[in-house]
């Protein structure tokens, strides 16, 4: 049955809206080839978009040429602003940014462990909101935040999870009362897989498992290019998965004696430790996208001679025992280590978790290094606060 007119012009409408998107300002000329469509039809939707105040004239196509076939045509970058939270246990970091992804301001907020909820969360939104202000933004349109944890898949809801601070669900419920913007909560690990696919290491990738190592360890399952989540949002916790090595089996409360335990980053630490790699270093000597132990740890077995190449060798052997269980399940051809400590081993760490990965499993599997560390969490909460606007506001009516 052929679309109704209205149906067929909204649908056209947002076939532009979305080249305009992805490949920059365009002619009508060149949204005619890349559409397919006719050019009266093309000039209609362009002044439907420009009357509507998403596209507007941006420049011409070549210096020596002028009129109607010259302009280009560009996504009206302010017609939406947009925010990113990165919630971490012992932080909150929030990027504002515009409809096109280009950040405004950003800030970060330092929340110590004996700071009660309700201080922690005023905190957290007031630096939101200071931060929206500095940007000079308008009301925000969509705000995506990044958490720990299991997000329910039919409420969005931040669930509760023993061991992560009250203030986390108190300032998820915040966001959502205080501001006028639309709120989406997804998990962290689950956001950096999609920071990846898009601009990170899996772009080529359509099925790859995300192994998240930082302070916690998490796993994303992406496959044929879209994220699973299970049944109750909980697909990837893998700090809970049962390994050998351990001290006991992990509990339905609490991950340690579980796949966490091995290489989480208190374990990285102390098994530098046994090798002789320092797993701290001065203000100098670090950044702030690094995980201030573990990944220095690692950066230092980089540099070191044969204490590091062991201590690299045994947290390949140790990050191998649980890639192999999700390698044994989803056989998903890819593996990408991502988080401070996946970004700070680079190449080096994922060829040598590759290698032991083909020992222990017959499915071949290729291991890269995740290529946007610790930063990975707010590029993908942008990407979902965008792509909420754009629903939105590319619709009919929008």
């Amino acid at each position: 049955m052929p679309a109704s007119p209205s149906t067929a012009r909204a649908l056209n409408d947002r076939l532009a809206l979305r080249l305009l998107q992805r490949d920059g300002p365009l002619t009508a000329t060149q949204l005619k080839t890349l559409t397919g469509l006719s050019r009266p039809t093309v000039a209609d939707l362009v002044d439907r978009l420009q009357g509507a105040g998403l596209i507007q004239v941006v420049g011409e196509s070549g210096a020596d040429r002028r009129g109607p076939n010259a302009r280009l045509y560009g996504i009206v970058a302010d017609r939406a602003h947009l925010a990113a939270l990165d919630v971490r246990t012992d932080s909150v970091a929030v990027v504002v940014a515009d409809l096109l992804g280009v950040t405004l301001a950003e800030a970060t907020l330092p929340i110590g462990s004996d700071t009660g909820t309700r201080p922690a969360v005023e905190r957290a939104v007031a630096m939101l909101e200071r931060t929206a202000r500095t940007a000079g933004t308008a009301p925000l349109h969509s705000v995506g935040v990044g958490a720990p944890g299991l997000i329910d898949p039919v409420t969005g809801e931040l669930r509760n999870t023993a061991g992560l601070p009250a203030w986390h669900r108190g300032l998820v419920t915040e966001l959502q009362q205080r501001l006028s913007a639309t709120v989406l909560v997804e998990n962290e690990t689950n956001l950096a897989a999609v920071a990846e696919h898009r601009i990170g290491a899996a772009q080529d990738r359509d099925t790859f498992v995300l192994l998240w190592l930082g302070h916690g360890i998490g796993a994303a399952v992406m496959l044929d290019g879209k994220l699973r989540r299970g049944a109750s949002g909980g697909a990837g916790e893998i700090g809970f998965l049962p390994v050998p090595g351990t001290s006991g089996v992990p509990s339905s409360v609490n991950c340690e004696g579980g796949f966490h335990s091995l290489v989480g980053s208190a374990a990285v630490c102390e098994l530098a430790a046994r090798h002789g790699i320092r797993a701290w270093g001065s203000p100098e000597e670090t950044t702030q996208e690094q995980d201030p132990a573990a990944a220095f740890a690692v950066r230092a077995a980089l540099r070191a001679g044969t204490g590091g190449e062991a201590f690299l060798e045994a947290l390949a052997g140790l990050l191998a025992l649980g890639a192999a269980s999700v390698v044994s399940v989803l056989d998903p051809g890819c593996l990408v280590l991502a988080g401070e400590v996946g970004r700070a081993g680079g190449d080096v760490l994922a060829a040598r978790v590759e290698e032991r990965l083909a020992r222990m499993s017959p499915l071949r599997t290729e291991v890269r290094a995740g290529t946007l560390g610790g930063g990975a969490v707010l590029r993908g909460a942008l990407f979902a606060a965008r792509e909420s606007a754009q629903e939105a506001l590319f619709a009919p009516g929008g």
